[in-house]
């Protein structure tokens, strides 16, 4: 039977990290700085374990290797029939992020250059899980800087870099797209849920003079960045979400774009949903507590922080909220771009 999977989040030790992942449950070890927590991932190096149910213990690759288009739906079947998605793996990467300080100034390869510079395209969302006061994020250049002043800057001109790049201020339930090539970082004090395609290709352009955890600076990629940063991505703004009324709960459209869509629910009471084969469903408490409730009988429960994979022949569940006001994210992905 088809159930709701949970993960056991996979850990991430990073320079700009904290401890402040703690708060959303996660198991940190002591003395370490902990930046991302990958709540569902299908990489080699880095494979989510199913947590519940009669599949504990099975990687999520097992899950897509077994269920197949049960798992992940028609919209990201292969063209071939052949029993794994039409990338060849789970097609998203889910993390929370802990920007205890600022990450690197980066940026991640478009897909039409990707594959010349060895790496693979990825673009992402950040949704603010929560912010200190005047928390900023970084993104895209300010209107009117060109090539040619980014590179001076990076030569080491008088003209500092993060004079060039665009700072917007954010607090918490604001969303910012990042397509690949745009360049992009996390300010200090912010908590983040990142959806994005299964890709973990990141260029840095500019580390802010800092080393990394073993006291060296750690490598940039100057060469590969300039390939890749779109130079006429000035002064990118904040998702605009669309709100629609679903009876006494609402849904905003955060963002739809090729590679997901990502919508927020807001709980009062009982909302029901379907996954119709054609996508799985990801759903992340991110306010509250909430359950999932499916099949008649089975029932999953997520507190703030927390994500489960629903697959896309699951059929109807529900979603209950623990107290009105509840919060979920829920990420699908659409059928393939004509």
């Amino acid at each position: 039977m088809l159930y709701p999977y949970r993960f056991t989040p996979l850990l991430m030790e990073r320079v700009w990290g904290g401890r402040a992942l703690a708060q959303f449950g996660k198991p940190l070890p002591p003395d370490k700085f902990i930046g991302e927590s990958w709540e569902i991932s299908d990489r080699d190096e880095a494979q989510s374990v199913v947590a519940n149910g009669a599949d504990k213990g099975k990687t999520l690759r097992q899950l897509v290797e077994t269920l197949g288009p049960q798992l992940f739906g028609a919209n990201c079947s292969s063209s071939n029939g052949a029993g794994v998605p039409a990338c060849g793996r789970f097609p998203l990467l889910i993390k929370l992020l802990d920007a205890r300080e600022r990450l690197s100034l980066q940026v991640h390869p478009p897909a039409t250059v990707a594959a010349k510079l060895g790496g693979e395209p990825k673009t992402e969302i950040w949704y603010i899980m929560d912010a200190v006061p005047d928390a900023h994020l970084i993104a895209g250049l300010r209107r009117g800087v060109t090539r040619a002043d980014f590179e001076r800057a990076l030569r080491g001109s008088s003209e500092p870099l993060a004079d060039l790049v665009h700072r917007i201020p954010v607090s918490k339930g604001d969303a910012l797209f990042v397509p690949s090539g745009r360049i992009h970082a996390l300010d200090a004090g912010l908590i983040i849920a990142e959806i994005q395609q299964n890709s973990d290709t990141t260029y840095r352009v500019f580390d802010w003079n800092r080393v990394g955890l073993d006291g060296k600076p750690r490598p940039l990629h100057i060469k590969e960045s300039l390939a890749s940063i779109n130079f006429r991505d000035f002064e990118p703004a904040k998702a605009a979400p669309r709100t629609e009324n679903l009876g006494a709960n609402s849904l905003r459209r955060i963002l739809e774009c090729d590679h997901f869509h990502v919508h927020e629910l807001t709980l009062q009471e009982p909302q029901p949903e379907v996954c119709d084969s054609s996508s799985f469903h990801i759903i992340g408490c991110v306010e509250s507590t909430l359950a999932i409730r499916c099949n008649g009988i089975s029932e999953e429960r997520l507190t703030t922080g927390k994500f489960a994979l629903l697959p896309a022949a699951l059929g109807s569940y529900t979603l209950v909220p623990a107290a009105p006001g509840a919060k979920a994210l829920k990420i699908t992905v659409p059928p393939p771009s004509s």
